[in-house]
């Protein structure tokens, strides 16, 4: 067996997941239920600015008002709380007889024998009853009973449901003429600007925290189209579904998640991706969203070397779904997407936050880089099924002698002469991107067949550049940079 080693070290990168907790349904078990549709069902007399969302194509965003340097916060909460509502809800369990967690699903558990409560929050969006909240507030809940804060309760029936974004809606039963919240602008918010957050923390009734924002267009992990305002305002288990105010009064964000082990950092979901859903949630009970078709990958430093990229951003398309709308549209895997409808993307996570805005049938425009050349086409979106999950991960057996190469990893012939697979890397190979079981079908723009062809590429790549690999992970490919040593 012919072996060589790479000089030099490199730190291998592990994702970064960020763990979160995501609260207000404290005796719920995770799960998912059948969105209850609602057909016929009418908004009441709703302002234009608190329900009607303008085109996003054509709506100027509002200039930032300065916010002052004190405000009367006891003023600012008596007039926002009666907009707010606590969320009781009662799942039903079924323990046999003498069952060793009977205790816990109990009076001293949340509940009499045989259910499980939970708290949450939520705010009024219209005067004949319509309140939102969070999905998971409401998952897998029997009943759900909304307190006002003049101490009123009302039975409330799901309407629709977005687990994506994480975010529901109900409709109290004989409600109206209820007071209703305004919804603000989340995307003129400015970081440094108070916020207001009102709830049910810890089932302890109408609450009020102050604070500011902290951070916008946070990624933590919690979905598909993670775009959180980040907030110092307190937010603990119960608050889930509850509003987050600006100094006006207006509802900017719906407070969702907190970081374990860390203090004053809560996440809340900006109030303008709610406006994008409601009125489906209102009319079909679930939100049907656009797709292009395709895999993507963020970029890293060593892929934009590779790629020839001016900067760090875009969106990498690794994978190309056959007759998807970006196969119609021309594009393929290894263009980089800059934008979609003329919005930047800064970072990768951003691609489907900007196409999930669209419905199916909707013509986009993209802009993307190919070999270093800017070209643009035009997409029609396809259906999302949200129900389609990624496929599972299988991986190969290597069918020859693993061999070791330049580059610190052991590979071997992989299974009928398509590429080669990784078998293995050592604690120095440069490979960030690169785990044991892929399989490197491509190299510089050239099919890898074997082991031979893999070696002779390397040997006749110039020292130091940093050429563009195409690898398979189970049914899934992805492209990774693979420096080439000096020495």
């Amino acid at each position: 067996m012919k072996r060589t080693s790479l000089s030099g070290s490199s730190t291998r990168l592990a994702p970064l997941v960020l763990a979160l907790a995501l609260f207000g349904c404290a005796g719920t078990t995770p799960g998912s239920t059948e969105p209850a549709a609602s057909a016929g069902l009418k908004l009441g007399d709703v302002s234009a600015d608190r329900l009607a969302l303008p085109p996003l194509s054509v709506a100027a965003p509002l200039p930032p008002i300065p916010v002052p340097a004190t405000f009367d916060v006891a003023e600012l909460s008596e007039r926002v709380k009666p907009t707010v509502v606590n969320i009781t809800t009662t799942q039903r369990v079924s323990l046999p007889d003498g069952h060793p967690f009977e205790f816990f699903f109990g009076p001293e558990g949340g509940g009499p024998p045989g259910e499980r409560t939970g708290a949450g929050t939520g705010f009024i969006i219209d005067p004949q009853g319509y309140v939102v909240t969070n999905e998971h507030v409401v998952r897998d809940a029997d009943e759900v009973t909304v307190r006002l804060s003049d101490e009123r309760d009302f039975t409330a029936t799901v309407v629709g449901r977005d687990p994506k974004l994480d975010l529901a809606l109900l409709k109290l039963k004989d409600a109206k003429d209820l007071p209703s919240a305004q919804l603000g602008i989340s995307s003129t918010l400015r970081i440094g600007e108070h916020v207001l957050a009102v709830g049910n923390p810890f089932g302890l009734g109408h609450t009020v925290t102050l604070g500011i924002v902290s951070a916008k267009s946070r990624a933590i992990g919690a979905g598909p189209y993670d775009d959180f305002i980040q907030t110092d305002a307190s937010i603990n288990p119960g608050n889930s579904g509850g509003p987050l105010f600006n100094w006006r009064g207006e509802v900017i964000g719906i407070n969702t998640a907190i970081r374990p082990g860390a203090n004053n950092i809560g996440f809340a979901i900006p109030v303008d991706d709610l406006k994008s859903i409601v009125q489906q949630l209102r009319e079909k009970g679930h939100v049907v969203r656009g797709k292009l078709g395709l895999v993507f990958q963020p970029i890293s430093p060593e892929l934009a070397k590779a790629l020839k990229l001016g900067a760090v951003k875009g969106a990498l398309i690794s994978q190309i779904e056959p007759s998807g709308a970006a196969a119609r549209a021309g594009l393929k895997a290894g263009d980089v997407i800059m934008s979609v409808n003329d919005v930047e993307i800064q970072h990768a996570e951003e691609l489907p936050r900007q196409v999930a805005k669209n419905p199916p049938g909707t013509q986009v425009k993209l802009t993307y880089l190919r070999a270093g050349k800017k070209l643009d086409a035009t997409a029609k979106l396809d259906r999302l099924d949200d129900d389609a999950l990624p496929p599972p991960l299988k991986l190969k057996p290597a069918p020859s002698e693993p061999r070791d190469n330049q580059l610190g990893v052991q590979v071997s012939n992989a299974k009928g002469g398509d590429g080669v697979r990784v078998d293995g890397l050592t604690a120095t190979s440069p490979l960030k991107e690169v785990r044991a079981g892929d399989v490197i079908v491509e190299l510089d723009g050239k099919p890898i067949k074997d082991v031979d062809q893999l070696e002779k590429l390397l040997t006749a790549a110039p020292r130091g550049v940093v050429l563009l690999a195409k690898v398979r992970r189970g049914d899934v490919t992805r492209f990774a940079p693979v420096p080439i040593p000096q020495k």
